[in-house]
């Protein structure tokens, strides 16, 4: 046959297709074990595991005939996924499916178990190294006759850091933005309502990661 390059029997196709399969089901259902989303989303899981079944298909087609091979890949370069993937560990998963089935198709059966085998334990161990508290923003809005150092003296007296972030200044007002480190949450709050010249306050705390 012109064009053809390996001649694949059905029940290779079956083998192949098999282990795809197989490695597809074993990353659904570590994303399902993994994912932290506030919404997990199944479809995408779905997808997850349907992903080395097709990219296998796909390896193989391309490997059995050169003008498919051409064909091939003059329509996946006008593909566009316009999907926006807002959890980044999504795209770890993502390639992982598809790289499954490539390598699969490429008949490293060993390769593709051993890379499965090491990015789970990856996804897995990287949860059991120490993190660290992401630290507060506390928002002040004060009087403009009351004195930086009492202000400052009071928030250092329960955080363990502290730092000035912003300052605006009218002639009436002061509005402090600062970061801190504190686990004395409510007595900081009630320290600080109780000094004169505060008019109000705001403790915020986000999930973020701590950069050093």
């Amino acid at each position: 046959m012109p064009g053809s390059n390996i001649d694949l029997g059905t029940a290779s196709i079956l083998i192949y297709l098999a282990v795809s399969a197989a490695l597809g089901l074993y990353i659904y259902f570590i994303y399902r074990i993994s994912s932290k989303s506030g919404f997990y989303n199944r479809f995408f899981n779905k997808t997850l595991a349907c992903l080395p079944v097709i990219t296998t298909g796909i390896i193989l087609a391309m490997q059995s005939n050169l003008v498919i091979s051409l064909g091939m890949v003059g329509a996946l370069s006008i593909v566009r996924f316009r999907n926006a993937i807002k959890d980044p560990i999504d795209l770890t998963f993502l390639f992982w499916s598809i790289s499954a089935g490539i390598i699969v198709g490429a008949k490293l059966f060993e390769l593709a178990i051993l890379v499965s085998l090491c990015i789970t334990v990856l996804i897995f161990g990287l949860d059991f190294l120490p993190s660290f508290r992401a630290p507060f923003i506390l928002a002040i809005s004060t009087d403009s006759n009351l004195e930086e150092t009492a202000l400052l003296g009071c928030v250092k007296s329960f955080c363990s850091k502290s730092k000035i972030r912003s300052r605006s200044c009218s002639p009436s007002s002061v509005e402090w933005i600062l970061e801190i480190q504190t686990k004395q949450h409510d007595e900081l709050v009630k320290k600080l309502l109780s000094l004169p010249g505060v008019r109000s306050l705001n403790l915020l705390s986000h999930d973020g990661d701590v950069r050093f």
